[in-house]
């Protein structure tokens, strides 16, 4: 294989446009394709022995293994394992990488934890974020496999309280979030009808808010919306606590995926067309490998093209691309990445 290091963000373009481009009698330029097979050879087997055929025709397959992926900045989920694929949101579109509104990732089969701390800021930020929530303020935390959430009820003059209760999955793909024990102002109360009001309880279950819905002494979550972009589609069959985790699982675990033999950390794109940068790669085969196994992968999309340039990039005889990518917690111009361009976020 032919390896090359990438200092410079052009360096990155030029190459990957040498590889893209097909000469008029049909080869890449001489010295272009590596030498060797696949990823130490286990990808090609891979590929013969699984349907090649996305479910959707412009999707495109995705696998991840351990990774670290942050929404934004301070938010992030861990993708224990994932199978699924990324669809454009507009028919007729290709999944553009740089633009998260772009495209949908629909899951197959995932095992994903966040933590409680990201989960509250998923809600302040996302959920009840607008001036006249009924909500503000959440904090979140596990104990005894039980959440404990707290907060403020600005129409009721911030009165705090707090909720003590199980997470189960719905079968509809939602989380249930059942209140055993509720606390306003460190007084007890009835249920969350008595704590919120029926006003306040009316507000939480239209569109005012997104994502949640209140039924009872139970707050049900909906995954696909309470997120931020990309958004995803895929319905969630088991959760469970886990130290200061929410574990949540979609679908049935599958036995195998096209780079399942791969080891380490990785995140893998197959088929489909793929947009990023100023390149397309048509019948995508790409792959992004975690340079430290030790840890889990650290990738944020609004920088990955940093965390790009930071690695460096295998070619294939079969046309597709090995990137070997730094954690995105270990780019050395961190700090100052944070107050540069950043990519579309709608």
């Amino acid at each position: 294989m032919m390896t090359t290091t990438f200092p410079r963000r052009c360096a990155l373009s030029a190459l990957f446009a040498a590889i893209f481009t097909i000469l008029p009698n049909g080869v890449l330029p001489s010295g272009v394709l590596a030498s060797g097979v696949l990823a130490s050879g286990v990808l090609a087997n891979q590929a013969s022995a699984q349907s090649s055929e996305p479910s959707h025709a412009s999707a495109v397959q995705v696998a991840m293994k351990n990774v670290m992926y942050h929404y934004t900045e301070p938010i992030g989920v861990h993708i224990i394992r994932l199978q699924g694929e990324l669809t454009p949101i507009k028919s007729g579109d290709i999944v553009v990488f740089d633009d998260k509104n772009s495209f949908h990732l629909v899951i197959t089969s995932a095992e994903i934890a966040i933590s409680c701390d990201s989960l509250a800021q998923v809600l302040n930020e996302n959920v009840f974020s607008s001036v006249n929530a009924p909500i503000k303020d959440l904090r979140i935390e596990s104990k005894d496999n039980q959440l404990i959430i707290k907060g403020k009820l600005p129409p009721k003059a911030n009165v705090t309280f707090e909720t003590t209760g199980t997470i189960s999955a719905d079968s509809d793909g939602r989380i249930r979030l059942h209140a055993d024990h509720i606390k306003a102002a460190h007084l007890p109360v009835k249920g969350l009808l008595d704590l919120l009001g029926v006003e306040l309880a009316r507000l939480v279950n239209t569109n005012t808010v997104h994502g949640i819905t209140l039924e009872k002494d139970d707050l049900i979550l909906d995954p696909e919306q309470i997120l931020p972009p990309p958004h995803i589609r895929g319905k969630v069959t088991a959760v469970r606590i886990q130290g200061n985790d929410i574990v949540q699982v979609f679908g049935a675990a599958q036995t195998t995926n096209f780079v399942a033999q791969l080891p380490g950390n990785y995140m893998a794109f197959r088929h489909g067309d793929l947009h990023f940068g100023k390149l397309t790669m048509h019948d995508a085969d790409l792959v992004m490998i975690d340079m430290d196994p030790r840890d889990p992968f650290d990738f944020f999309l609004d920088h990955y093209q940093e965390q790009l340039v930071a690695g460096y990039t295998k070619s294939t005889q079969e046309y597709g691309l090995r990137v070997h990518t730094r954690d995105y917690n270990k780019l050395k111009n961190r700090s100052e990445g944070q107050h540069g361009k950043r990519f579309s976020d709608k």
